[in-house]
């Protein structure tokens, strides 16, 4: 890997981490639906201008039905029920807790695209969802409905995330990725726009919080889609995939620095299954039998 990707790879790790980060200082003055309203929207105002320079928006225009599910499936949903879930975990749990998404993909697309369980992928779904156990158990039983409500929505977002990469997979294959991320951000900005309406904050918004949405849309959204992308091409979606396992090293390091997050034995007990598991899930531990053909990258963590 040259330095350049190298320096890419981590950029990428950090950005998306900070996302966690950007979304606990402006989702309580925001609400989940607005935040993300103004997240989407913003990045595509980024990104289709990109799209435009590269010559993708006829590609957008006879694929725009897929397109739109996708947004749909793979951004509003999921972004929302981060948001939501956000209210009660803490940054750095919800990075860990968003890196279930490639488990989730390994899933869905054992289901739709009949792609093979292998022993190793289902000893890692096993660990992932040991690790999840060990991240919220206590947490659930101590405190209830509110935090188990919590918990379901960050997990179904990995599983929206899961259903999204198996659907672009199907049904927008030769379409330019980065066209796929404007275009999308620009179907879930329009889905949720009038919920987003309905739930616009009635009291004044800090000026923190205004700039963590900025932030969350043009750096962790719109940059770090860029970075991917560019990443994709140059090493592979193989070694692309690896910004996994820096993404809840960055969250945690982000919520600690900047919020005074607590790091906690649990947390990083959690986290070494959950990371564990998805390293056996995609193919990169070592394997206890050969992974189904393209099973990498099933469903990159989203942010």
């Amino acid at each position: 890997m040259r330095s350049r990707d190298a320096v890419d790879l981590l950029l990428l790790g950090a950005l998306w981490g900070a996302s966690f980060l950007f979304i606990r200082v402006a989702v309580p003055h925001f609400g989940p639906l607005a935040l993300i309203e103004l997240r989407v929207a913003i990045a595509a105002l980024a990104l289709l201008p990109l799209v435009a320079w590269r010559g993708g928006l006829g590609a957008l225009a006879s694929r725009a039905w897929p397109v739109c599910v996708v947004g749909l499936v793979n951004s509003a949903i999921p972004f929302v029920l981060l948001a939501y879930a956000t209210l009660t975990f803490t940054a750095g749990a919800m990075s860990i807790l968003n890196s279930t998404a490639p488990l989730f993909g390994a899933i869905v697309a054992h289901v739709w695209l009949k792609e093979r369980l292998t022993p190793a992928r289902i000893g890692g779904l096993a660990l992932g969802l040991a690790g999840v156990a060990v991240l919220a158990g206590d947490r659930v039983a101590a405190t209830g409905p509110r935090v188990a409500l919590a918990l379901v929505a960050a997990l179904g977002a990995g599983l929206f995330y899961g259903i999204g990469a198996s659907y672009a997979k199907k049904r927008l294959a030769g379409v330019s990725p980065l066209a796929v991320a404007g275009g999308s951000q620009a179907a879930a900005a329009v889905a949720l726009l009038p919920f987003a309406l309905a739930a616009w904050p009635a009291a004044p918004v800090p000026l923190r919080a205004w700039g963590a949405v900025v932030l969350l849309a043009v750096a962790s959204t719109a940059v770090a889609y860029v970075l991917y992308f560019r990443l994709i091409a140059s090493v592979g979606p193989t070694r692309a995939i690896a910004v996994t396992f820096l993404i809840p090293a960055f969250g945690v390091f982000w919520g600690r620095v900047v919020l005074g997050e607590p790091v906690t034995p649990q947390m990083i007990s959690g986290a070494a299954l959950v990371l564990g598991g998805t390293a056996l899930s995609i193919g990169l531990a070592p394997r206890l039998g050969a992974p189904a053909a393209g099973a990498l990258p099933l469903a990159l963590p989203r942010r």
